[in-house]
This record gives C-alpha cells, sequence and structure tokens, in this order.
C-alpha cells in the first residue's frame, strides 16, 4: 500500500488491519508535518512491513519523480503480488506509475471520482490512476457510472463502498471521550461551528484565504478552527493573522478527537474532500467552500457547494435556523458510502485478482467475503488494458 497524507492513511486502516501481516505499507512522507503525521500512525494496524521514504515537499513534479523512484526501489527489493493506492494524491498517483513500470497488478481504492475540474491536480491523478488499475474499487454507484463513461470495462469495477465509513466507526469516541474533548476546548455540543480550510485553491490564493476568514468571523457561534501548517504559513505570509483572533485556533487534531468535535458541532464547514463522506456518517450538515467537488452524492442532503463569498455565511446561517431539527431529519438519511465493511469486500476482490480468479470485479456482500491467503507468486496473467489515461 503505498500512500503519503494523513486521509490516506486513515482511510486505508482498515484495510491494513484485513490484510495484517501480508500488507507492506510505503509512506512517502508527502505530509511531512510530523505532528499530524504521528498523530495518524499511532492509531492505524500493525502492517508486515512500514518502510518511510520521507519525500517531502516541494514542487508538484519533482516531489512526484521522487516518489516514484523511491517507490520503485521498494518494489525492486520486495516482489508483491499487488500495489494499492488509495485516492488522489501524489503519493497515489507515484505508487500507480511504479506498480506499472514494475508490471505489478494495481488496485485503486475510491475509483472513480470525477468533479470534471481540469483546474484541480487531483483530477489528473485520479483520472489516470483509474486508467492504470487493474481493479477499481468504486465506493458508489456514480462513481462506477464515471469510470465506464470512459470506457473502463465494468470487469474491473468493483463497488465496495468507503472504507471511511469503517475508519470512522473504529475511531469514533464514546460519549464519555466525547464530554472530555468539549471541556478541553469549553465547547458545548451544538453551540458552534468546525471549520477546516487547507485546499491550494483556498489557501495559496490571498483573495479566497481573507474571504473565508472574514466569513467565518462573521458567524454568530464560535468557530474552531483546526489549523492545517499549510494553512498556518499561507496566513502569517499574507499577513492575515488578526483575522484569526476571534477564531477558536487549535491544533490539527487525532482522529478520534476530530470525530468527537465534528459530531457534536452544529454545522461544518471545510474544502475537505475526506470531511464531506464523514459527515454523511456522523449526520452533520457540511458548507463545502469550493468551486467543484467531486463527492456530489451528498448535494442538497448533508452538504451544500459555495465558492468563497458572502454565500459561505448565508448557507451556515441556514443550516444553524433551527440545529435540533436539522439534526433529526439528517440522521434518517443513509450515507450513499455504504455500510459494513468495504475493506473486506476490496480484501475478497484484490484475492481473485491476485490468484487469477476471472469476475474478481463483481460487488461482494460482507457475508461472502474471504480474506485471501499470502500468494507465494504473481498472478500468471493480468487483465489486459491501456497504461494510457483518458
Amino acid at each position: 500500500m503505498v500512500c503519503g497524507t494523513r486521509p490516506e492513511l486513515i482511510k486505508l486502516a482498515p484495510l491494513i488491519r484485513v490484510l495484517g501481516a501480508d500488507a507492506t505499507v510505503v509512506y512517502t512522507g508527502q505530509h511531512y508535518d510530523t505532528a499530524m503525521y504521528h498523530r495518524i500512525r499511532q492509531d492505524i494496524g500493525r502492517p508486515g512491513r512500514f518502510h518511510e521514504l520521507a519525500v517531502g515537499g516541494g514542487r508538484r513534479g519533482g516531489q512526484l519523480g521522487a516518489a516514484i523512484a523511491a517507490v520503485d526501489e521498494v518494489l525492486a527489493q520486495h516482489p508483491t503480488n499487488a500495489v494499492i493506492v488509495q485516492g488522489d494524491t501524489t503519493s497515489a498517483l507515484a505508487g500507480a506509475l511504479a506498480a506499472n513500470a514494475n508490471d505489478v497488478p494495481l488496485v485503486h481504492v475510491e475509483a472513480g471520482l470525477r468533479s470534471f475540474d481540469r483546474a484541480m491536480p487531483e483530477e489528473h491523478n485520479r483520472v489516470a490512476i483509474d486508467h492504470l488499475a487493474d481493479l477499481c474499487c468504486a465506493p458508489t454507484p456514480l462513481n462506477r457510472t464515471n469510470l465506464l463513461a470512459e470506457g473502463v470495462p465494468d470487469e474491473r469495477i468493483a463497488i465496495t463502498g468507503n472504507t471511511v465509513v469503517e475508519a470512522l466507526v473504529t475511531a469514533l469516541p464514546g460519549r464519555d471521550e466525547e464530554a472530555v474533548v468539549l471541556a478541553a476546548h469549553e465547547l458545548r455540543r451544538d453551540g458552534y461551528v468546525l471549520a477546516t480550510v487547507h485546499r491550494p485553491e483556498n489557501v495559496d490564493d490571498p483573495v479566497n484565504l481573507e474571504t473565508i476568514l472574514r466569513e467565518l468571523n462573521r458567524l454568530p457561534l464560535p468557530v474552531v478552527l483546526p489549523l492545517h501548517p499549510r494553512t498556518a504559513k499561507r496566513v502569517e505570509a499574507f499577513g492575515l493573522t488578526t483575522l484569526l483572533r476571534r477564531l477558536k485556533v487549535v491544533e490539527p487534531q487525532a482522529y478520534p478527537a476530530f470525530l468527537a468535535l465534528a459530531r457534536c458541532a452544529a454545522v461544518v464547514v471545510s474544502d475537505s474532500g475526506g470531511i464531506q463522506e464523514e459527515v454523511s456518517v456522523l449526520k452533520r450538515p457540511v458548507v463545502v467552500v469550493r468551486r467543484s467537488t467531486e463527492r456530489p452524492e451528498i448535494e442538497g442532503t448533508f452538504g451544500t457547494l459555495v465558492p468563497p463569498g458572502p454565500r459561505l455565511c448565508a448557507e451556515v446561517l441556514r443550516w444553524l435556523d433551527d440545529v435540533p431539527g436539522h439534526r433529526e431529519r439528517l440522521e434518517h438519511i443513509p450515507s450513499p458510502y455504504g455500510t459494513g465493511s468495504p475493506s473486506a469486500r476490496i480484501a475478497a476482490a484484490l484475492g481473485q485478482l491476485v490468484r487469477g480468479e476471472p469476475g474478481y470485479a463483481r460487488q461482494l456482500s460482507p457475508e461472502r467475503v474471504v480474506v485471501p491467503p499470502p500468494a507465494s507468486r504473481r498472478p500468471a496473467a493480468r487483465v489486459p488494458h491501456s497504461n494510457s489515461s483518458s
């Protein structure tokens, strides 16, 4: 499993637990903030091996090249049956390209997401990975439809649900632990707004970042802002530190503590993709501050998409007009990202793939899942497909 960011580790954690000693995790270090990394690292299961590559930051092209070379070296030293990547990061693309260069079967967890916004680097990454992958694990039927529309053969697609559902349920603290988190920040349930902002389109643009911070300052409730390292650097560089004074700025949280804050917030404001999925399990509303989203499944139910500007405050106020009523209504809406054990479904399809069995990508119910045994050799044949992106 090749990954390099906090969200990837969180979402791969259930699959790491399923595969256990048969899994090798290669962490590129794309997210190199030690506080964020170590908080998540201590919460995931133990794989058979864990490689830390420390690729670090830099320009996207240089970071991608360094990550490909580093992963390629690991693959040369450790023969493997398949490479698994999750999502749409630079590290995921590096893992996909390294797998392809080594003729190793590739599995893409969270395949088929599309924003149709070519200005997003992640859109290029996820399209390229999907067209390289031997097995596309699509969280929702809409994701499968996206893949089919691009010519990805149906036999390479499995609808599995999203592993974030398992990761969240496993990490979600009990009510006592939740109360401790709230008390530590002097908060009360439904009495605050939780905000996160870190995407380049928002934080690398001084106008957008200032607009978002000013809109957060207009809200009538306290705003808790776990400050992403990237955002903190931009706030200081753009001279916007005064706009943080009225906000309750906290350090990036361990995953269970963050979930406690999200579950008890009146509204969440975020540009994160993962949070859009998490609120559908926590049954909380989110105002998504972006120009586009690759997760439209929550639009009109749990989420509202708005660009930076006055609509941000207006949409939050709309959710605040009846917090108990909205909470009750959302409680009865099922998450579009599935239930049960997506990681077990992925593991079952993976086992069929590496054993060369036909129909490996058919959707499996959790009851029929068999975790694949360790394999001593690579499969004799792979599913033929083009190595080019669409």
